[in-house]
């Protein structure tokens, strides 16, 4: 079911036309809505207790007490982290949706990732937002080494994602694979599929 050419969910029976798409677009932004409240919450709740720590550690390095300075780096990075996952989060992109070179985007996104893509792949989206969940990928999938390689599927483009070698988690696991499975399926109209393993595949509509 589609509305304005966007896909918004599967019916058994068509017969329901417009009125079911449009049931169905509605309860998707609900899902939506719920999902990045959600992880709003979590990072922000992380970011408060990330905050009290590293005030807590200036505050003995100031009475002369022993801090180590790698805690104090370390928790500092931690809170920049969630700062910045909060900030994606919370502004709204104002880019159209336009026709993207997936290629050309996945060099800025993935300069260590060995790339396998298609000169042809163009995918429908916001060029910030796409650079946005590639870069997020990128990261969880452990960076240099990592592979993403591209295959049209009807009208979709299939972004096969490959860590480079053992996933290891990120320190901020909200910004792994929740932020991405909402960047892509909120901003990007497409759809983020963990597969068996560290694999998965992120689905982007063609152009």
């Amino acid at each position: 079911m589609r509305i304005g050419g966007r896909l918004c969910g599967w019916a058994r029976d068509p017969a329901h036309g417009r009125a079911a798409a449009r049931q169905a677009e509605l309860l998707a932004q609900q899902l939506a809505d719920e999902s990045r409240t959600r992880l709003i919450e979590r990072l922000g709740h992380k970011l408060r207790s990330s905050l009290l720590a590293l005030r807590e550690l200036t505050r003995q390095s100031a009475y002369g007490r022993p801090v180590s300075v790698e805690d104090i780096h370390d928790l500092a990075l931690e809170v920049g982290r969630r700062a910045e996952g909060l900030e994606l989060l919370a502004v709204e992109p104002r880019d159209e949706q336009r026709a993207v070179v997936l290629g050309a985007v996945l060099n800025l996104a993935a300069p260590g990732a060995q790339r396998s893509v298609p000169t042809q792949a163009r995918v429908t989206a916001s060029e910030p937002s796409l650079l946005q969940a590639l870069s997020r990928a990128y990261d969880w999938l452990g960076g240099a080494g990592s592979c993403f390689s591209a295959t049209a599927s009807g009208d979709w483009w299939r972004l096969r994602l490959e860590p480079a070698g053992e996933r290891v988690p990120l320190p901020v696991p909200e910004l792994g694979e929740p932020l991405i499975r909402l960047l892509v399926e909120t901003r990007l109209g497409g759809w983020f599929d963990p597969e068996e393993g560290d694999l998965a595949s992120i689905y982007l509509p063609a152009a």
